[in-house]
């Protein structure tokens, strides 16, 4: 029950952050994993260099690993900022300019999930304007998702950690992606459903996933407290786990978590042996 029965993949940006970007796709091989995700990895560079995405993918495939989640471009992560296409000026420009870029690394990789995130509220500006700023963000987000056959994901951040950012609950994710689906008309946006995030907003995990899981394209999970592995806080990940799949979600899973102070690969200890995750 619950860890059995699940699609792992591994967060490259959190997880091997221990080794170069290109040597952690092998790494996550190594460890038995098929498949990762990955935020932006260039949060200074919304076009990098072709060469930079040529070595990326080459390193991805020559790895044997499958691309199954990428965010588009969004700052600083981990960091203050959390996201771009709500914030005025040239950072939602540098979102706009990245999402064809995205896109298309994305299905050359035949990777099928984007993620956008939202942004923090700004000083001086106003929030209905910045909402409105990122409903039309991510009208284009859905149609460059669309373009390659993807789903475009909303996920909430947490209050604590976040607390400049807007969305930070379950139900007003799912605002947004309504408000999306609404204004794109092709139905592709998404929840990504963050166990940890909503753990940390005090939220009612399977409420939730009752609630939400037919809406739900990927699932990230940490435990809580702390953001380690499985089974270094309190969150009964397994049981939630269980109830998505009951409730008929067959995605992957995303861990998306802080190794120990043995690093990455010491990590996956809780997950269920022989190991090979896709």
């Amino acid at each position: 029950m619950g860890f059995d029965n699940q699609r792992f993949d591994v967060n490259l940006s959190i997880l091997f952050t221990e080794l170069p970007l290109l040597e952690r796709p092998a790494a996550a091989a190594a460890a038995g994993f098929t498949a990762v995700e990955l935020w932006w990895p260039w949060p200074d560079a919304p076009v990098p260099a072709p060469a930079d995405l040529d070595a990326l993918r080459t390193a991805l495939t020559d790895a044997g690993t499958q691309l199954v989640g990428l965010n588009f471009y969004a700052g600083q992560l981990p960091g203050p900022d959390r996201g771009a296409l709500s914030l005025p000026g040239e950072e939602s420009a540098k979102f706009r300019a990245n999402l064809s870029v995205a896109a298309d690394f994305a299905q050359s990789l035949g990777c099928t999930a984007l993620n956008a995130l939202y942004g923090n509220r700004v000083d001086g500006a106003d929030p209905a304007a910045q909402d409105e700023l990122a409903l039309k963000n991510l009208v284009l987000a859905a149609r460059e998702a669309d373009r390659i056959g993807a789903v475009l994901l909303i996920e909430a951040l947490n209050a604590p950690e976040s607390p400049k950012c807007p969305i930070v609950s379950a139900p007003r994710a799912i605002e947004v992606v309504d408000a999306v689906n609404a204004a794109s008309g092709l139905d592709n946006a998404r929840f990504l459903m963050d166990l940890y995030h909503l753990s940390m907003n005090g939220e009612d995990l399977p409420a939730v996933i009752d609630a939400h899981a037919a809406q739900t394209a990927h699932v990230q999970i940490a435990d809580n407290p702390g953001r380690g592995a499985p089974g270094t806080g309190s969150l009964p990940l397994a049981d939630l786990l269980e109830r998505l799949r009951k409730a008929g979600y067959e995605g992957h899973v995303g861990l998306e978590y802080k190794p120990g102070p043995d690093g990455s690969a010491a990590s996956f200890d809780w997950l269920p042996r022989p190991a090979s995750h896709s």
